[in-house]
């Protein structure tokens, strides 16, 4: 049983972190530009940018001289459990903060706003979901997208034949290969699939929004202490306008390893996040 500190007081994220002198970031090897490895295998991104200013304050708090990170591995089957076994403290990816999912886990201030939408070869004239009648449709296992794709095929008696992917790439590359006539997923991770294919020229993405997708730093589930600090820190950098400076990097500028830009402006519904800080996980309050 760990003990507590005056530092860590009423956080076992926080006790755990000082009695090991370690904390564990969970990343994604290929969710560009929020987390991904870049050619020396390092994992780097927007969500990461954020999770480090989140190990400052938490080496600050302790009062730790060295304070070690080590870097988990996730994928979207594996992100969920392990934070909530305790494997992994932040969890900085691409996670959708659902009702469902705050079953086991809590989640930070909204730190970046998506929609799901279809992304299919422009030859096949793929627009609306009604166009995916009848068809074979990829999207990735363990994300709200193919949650919502499995609940729209039976709502909207669509008969799609939905093929789960294992991770991003793997459902783009059924798009690429004809498996599948179109990809559902955020589309953000869409944009970047695209602007990193051989030619990007081949492939459109639906105006056509299926959801919204409100993303935040995934944590232990009933720490407020622990939370706290994270949001504090959010909240800081959201005030002091260094968001800006973050988003831009990620979104606006040539990024590793191939400088593609993805020429993303900030949303709307993010600029309002931003500025009335929430974690709301009700896709109808970002509309």
């Amino acid at each position: 049983m760990l003990v507590s500190s005056a530092w860590g007081q009423g956080s076992p994220t926080l006790n755990k972190v000082e009695q090991t002198g370690m904390i564990t970031l969970g990343y994604r090897v290929g969710s560009v530009p929020f987390s991904y490895l870049d050619e020396k295998l390092n994992p780097i991104g927007y969500s990461m940018d954020l999770c480090y200013r989140m190990v400052d304050a938490v080496k600050a708090r302790l009062k730790l001289r060295n304070l070690q990170v080590k870097l988990f591995p996730v994928t979207s089957a594996t992100r969920i459990p392990l934070v909530a076994n305790g494997t992994v403290d932040l969890e900085c990816g691409v996670t959708t903060n659902t009702v469902e999912r705050q079953k086991s886990e809590s989640f930070s201030l909204t730190t970046f706003i998506a929609a799901s939408r279809l992304l299919a070869k422009k030859s096949s004239n793929i627009q609306t979901l009604n166009d995916l009648r009848g068809e074979p449709v990829a999207s990735t296992v363990g994300t709200t997208s193919i949650l919502y794709l499995h609940d729209l095929n039976l709502t909207q008696k669509l008969d799609m034949k939905i093929l789960a992917g294992l991770d991003d790439a793997e459902s783009f590359q059924m798009v690429q290969t004809d498996r599948a006539v179109a990809y559902v997923m955020d589309d953000v991770l869409l944009r970047s699939l695209v602007a990193n294919a051989k030619n990007p020229a081949e492939f459109s993405i639906s105006a056509e929004s299926l959801s919204i997708e409100p993303y935040g730093i995934a944590m232990a589930k009933g720490d407020a202490v622990f939370k706290q600090l994270v949001d504090d820190v959010l909240v800081g950098i959201f005030r002091s306008g260094e968001i800006h400076t973050i988003y831009n990097k990620w979104f606006q500028s040539p990024i590793p390893p191939r400088g593609i830009n993805l020429q993303l402006p900030m949303s709307a519904a993010l600029k309002r996040a931003i500025a009335t800080p929430t974690d709301n996980s009700d896709p109808k309050h970002y509309e």
